[in-house]
């Protein structure tokens, strides 16, 4: 049986190449297609197999400013030859599960959302505070088209698998699918405690993106006097940096290795931004440290109120400084932490993803 498996870009580490990566190892001789591979930027397990990009990859700057193609992502996703595969694997939070396979050819589509920005976080990423309303005016029509796109070709996937019932929720709302749910894999042997002390500080591990709220934890954090460092890289690091204050640390993207360490230092970890799921949480419960999460989407799948850390209800600054401060005086014991977050480990992942796939390929 030949299997490809799509993902919609590979340019660093993040969750969604975590997934690809546990996904690979199941699969030794698939080939890999996205839309647009910056060599050296994803684990070496992934840059061995052979990675097929599309015609964005020639565009000028393609690795750096491949976002600003977004309206092309459908003709080039649709242009990928796949007559040769029995089984596609799609791993999607844009335009991946939209491929085309081969007749008699099966697709299982594990998505880590639909696409935010055509559908529900517009104005987080294109309203008029963003791009100005020229700007709104220009990327409106262009994301409405994608939206009915995106609807349009939901069908394309035999079965949808989601991260989280928050997104198998989503995935019923926009493509009037049903979705089973399998939780991303957690590498917790590689994310473990080292027994040494952890600072009374914050950390953020996270893409520099809106819907993120890095800015939040910004404010948050200067309101209750605690340091904050800020793993990570993205078009909004220009203005989180102009609102940073001097116990705000920016350390781009760092090592696997380094962001092991961060988590063991760290007092405690932060996630202001509603997501989908959250490895983040994860993997610095893995490692035996609290996580202060927004009390929405995936982090109340993944935060235990209390016992691995805070949910916090909305947005309040001052909410969100208390929620610091009381987890770091708390001193939450490592042990239940971390016992949390084996429960979502890679051999759960690898078992279940299995199944799912062995019950479409049954179904044929």
């Amino acid at each position: 049986m030949r299997v490809a498996l799509v993902h919609d870009w590979l340019t660093g580490m993040r969750g969604g190449e975590k997934v690809l990566e546990a996904i690979a190892g199941i699969y030794p001789q698939a080939d890999i297609f996205t839309l647009v591979h910056v060599k050296g930027s994803v684990s070496p397990l992934i840059e061995s197999r052979r990675i097929r990009p599309s015609f964005i990859q020639r565009l000028p700057a393609a690795g750096r400013l491949y976002r600003h193609y977004l309206p092309l992502f459908p003709i080039a996703i649709e242009q990928f030859d796949l007559r040769d595969y029995d089984l596609v694997v799609s791993i999607s939070h844009c335009a991946a599960k939209a491929v085309i396979r081969a007749p008699g050819a099966r697709h299982v589509c594990y998505c880590l959302t639909p696409m935010r920005y055509a559908w529900d976080q517009f104005d987080e990423y294109f309203g008029a505070a963003r791009t100005g309303r020229a700007g709104e005016a220009v990327y409106r029509p262009i994301m409405s088209g994608l939206a009915r796109w995106d609807a349009a070709t939901a069908g394309r996937a035999d079965a949808f698998v989601a991260i989280s019932r928050y997104v198998a929720a989503r995935i019923a709302r926009y493509y009037a699918r049903r979705a089973d749910v399998v939780y991303p894999p957690v590498d917790t042997g590689f994310f473990c405690p080292d027994g040494g002390d952890a600072g009374a500080s914050a950390l953020v591990v996270s893409a520099l993106v809106p819907y993120k709220r890095i800015d939040l934890a910004i404010d948050a954090c200067a309101r209750a006097g605690v340091p904050l460092r800020i793993v990570g890289d993205g078009p909004e690091l220009a203005r989180l940096k102009r609102l940073a204050g001097p116990d705000v640390t920016f350390s781009g993207w760092i090592s696997s290795d380094d962001i092991r360490e961060a988590y063991r230092r760290a007092g405690v970890v932060l996630l202001p931004g509603v997501e989908d799921f959250g490895i983040v949480p994860l993997e610095a419960q893995a490692c035996g440290r609290p996580v202060v999460a927004i009390a929405e989407g995936g982090a109340l799948e993944t935060v235990v109120d209390g016992t691995t850390g805070a949910l916090v209800p909305g947005r309040s600054p001052d909410a969100w400084a208390a929620a610091i401060r009381n987890t770091l005086d708390a001193r939450l014991p490592a042990g239940p932490i971390r016992q949390h977050a084996l429960e979502f480990g890679r051999e759960r992942f690898v078992r279940e993803i299995e199944a799912e796939v062995d019950r479409v390929l049954a179904s044929a």
